[in-house]
Formats: structure tokens, sequence, C-alpha cells
């Protein structure tokens, strides 16, 4: 048994250093968004989740003689899993109010953008390329949705409007409320 390194181009690589390319790319559009909207996690970040999902995917795809098989899907349940945990760092509860979570977007584009990168090396062109589009709609669309229809009701059945904002006032006991904010 050999010990070097083979870097012998085998047939099927090519193919698969543009999958790799194409699953950056995908990772890259989505980062780019985020980073428009002023997210911690850019470009960068989603390249290299997109890229590194990739990786581990073609790993078992192009080692296996059954094209991946059972390897390939343990594989792909680790990075959906694994990516759940770097999603956790981008969520964020505001302390200053009682409901504000922040970040739940951004976790939910690195989850996605995982699954980018496992497309990408698993699937057709035009498939990712639709998902890609996809996403990017999605982030795009909801935020400007969501700033046009605000919800019908917020905590206890009231309109965020109308809705009285309770802040601690940390010279009380623990569990009152000092005066309403309007």
């Amino acid at each position: 048994m050999d010990s070097a390194l083979d870097f012998t181009l085998r047939a099927g690589e090519p193919v698969l250093f543009l999958r790799l390319l194409i699953a950056a790319g995908a990772g890259g559009a989505v980062g780019w968004n985020r980073y428009r909207a002023g997210k911690p996690a850019g470009i960068g970040t989603h390249a290299l989740v997109a890229l590194g999902s990739a990786i581990f995917v073609a790993i078992p795809v192009s080692t296996s003689p059954f094209q991946g098989g059972d390897g390939a899907t343990r594989v792909i349940q680790g990075v959906a899993a694994g990516i759940g945990f770097l999603g956790a760092g981008e969520i964020f509860r505001d302390p200053s109010a009682t409901t504000r979570v922040q970040g739940l977007t951004s976790a939910a584009a690195l989850w996605v953008t995982a699954a980018l990168g496992i497309l990408a090396v698993c699937g057709s062109g035009p498939v990712i390329a639709v998902a890609t589009t996809l996403v990017l709609a999605v982030l795009y669309v909801a935020p400007r949705l969501e700033h046009q229809l605000p919800p019908k009701s917020g905590p206890g059945g009231q309109s965020p409007d109308s809705a009285q904002v309770h802040r601690v006032d940390k010279r009380t006991r623990p569990g009152t409320r000092s005066n309403p904010v309007r």
C-alpha cells in the first residue's frame, strides 16, 4: 500500500471540482444577502458552510463504489445536526425586551446554505440554481412583506401598537414590573 498522496486526475473529478465551485458560489450568494442586511455571518461564512457541507458529502460519494450509499446519508445527517449548533450562535434574545429574539433568519440561512452545498454535490445544476434563487427570493421578499403586513396581534391578544411593554426595574423585587412604557 502506497502512503503517498496521489495527484492523478481521476474520471469524475472535474465534475466534482465544478460542483464544489457551485456550492461555494451558492453559499456566497446567500451570504451576500446576509452581508447586505448587516448580519455578522456574511459571504465568507456562508460560502464556507456550503463548501464544507459539499466536501463532507463528496468524501463518501467519491470513495464508495456504490456512490456513497449509507455513508453519504450519515454524513448528511451529521452536517444537518452540526449546522444547527452553528446556527444557534446566530440566535440572540434581546435582554431589554421580554419577547424579542433576533437571528432566526440568519440561523435558517446558514442551515439552508448547508443544504445547498449538499445539493450541489448530489444534485443537478438546474436544481441548485432554482433552489438558490428560491432562497434568495425568500430572504429578499419576506422582510418586505413582514414590514407591510404587521402581525395581527401581539402578546396577550393586543395589537402591537397598543400592547404595553413592561421593563423590569432592577431596584424592585424580582418578578415585579415598573411603570408600563407605551
